[in-house]
């Protein structure tokens, strides 16, 4: 015999649903004023467009060494370059400049007396950065001087509804080093923050909210949740 029909509540299991769900910590990257120190609002189209990217070819030439100089240094996608005597050198990341004086206290520290180096860009391909994580359409993006953060988000068609938009993070290579900062996309929308630079190979990359897409779990699973359930007295 039927004793009693009782609605089983959706809160009754919200506790067993979220248990396994962990919010994903914060990221050691520096935040705040120490991320723009990273991470530029603005950067010199002069100085941006010295930075040397994977896949630019370089002109190196050491004076009196020909065997050394050439125009057909091509940085790898790791940043590197092979150079004679020298081995495998970080590229990306620096400037012509800075590249120049590292080969040669490299080529001084061993093989030469006093040597003179300069490196120029020979060519360069068409300039990206990349978007990953939890936006609607990741993908590799051709980047301007006038890309910034808000912009890249734009390109990517917006973060989904699961993305933890107040921590969003950019990587960039300085000097051979990979550096990075987490920006608040909330406050850069609402302009209570600047909206940093994208440069030629930076990756932006926005991280899901574990919490939001617990929630989001739990809500697409109410309408089976709130059901009724038929106790019988054996």
């Amino acid at each position: 015999m039927i004793k009693w029909i009782v609605p089983v509540l959706s809160c009754c299991f919200l506790p067993a649903l979220l248990a396994g769900c962990a919010t994903a910590g914060p990221s050691p990257l520096p935040t705040g004023a120490e991320a723009y120190a990273v991470i530029p609002e603005h950067v010199a189209a002069s100085q941006a467009g010295e930075i040397i990217a994977p896949g630019d070819k370089l002109d190196i030439r050491v004076f009196g060494e020909p065997e050394l100089s050439g125009d057909g240094y091509v940085v790898d996608n790791q940043g590197f370059i092979q150079v004679p005597l020298v081995g495998e050198i970080i590229a990306s990341g620096q400037t012509a400049r800075g590249l120049a004086d590292e080969l040669q206290r490299r080529l001084a520290a061993r093989y030469l007396r006093n040597p003179s180096v300069t490196v120029a860009l020979a060519e360069r391909p068409l300039s990206t950065y990349t978007v990953e994580g939890d936006v609607t359409a990741p993908g590799v993006f051709a980047a301007t001087p006038s890309t910034t953060l808000l912009t890249a988000m734009a390109q990517a068609k917006s973060p989904t509804k699961t993305a933890r938009t107040n921590d969003v993070i950019v990587f960039r290579q300085i000097n051979g080093q990979k550096a990075g900062g987490r920006f608040d996309l909330n406050a850069i929308r609402r302009g209570r923050s600047p909206d940093p630079q994208v440069l030629a190979g930076d990756t932006v990359v926005v991280v899901n909210s574990a919490a939001k897409s617990a929630w989001r779990d739990v809500l697409a699973a109410l309408p089976l949740l709130n059901t009724f359930v038929l106790l019988r007295q054996n």
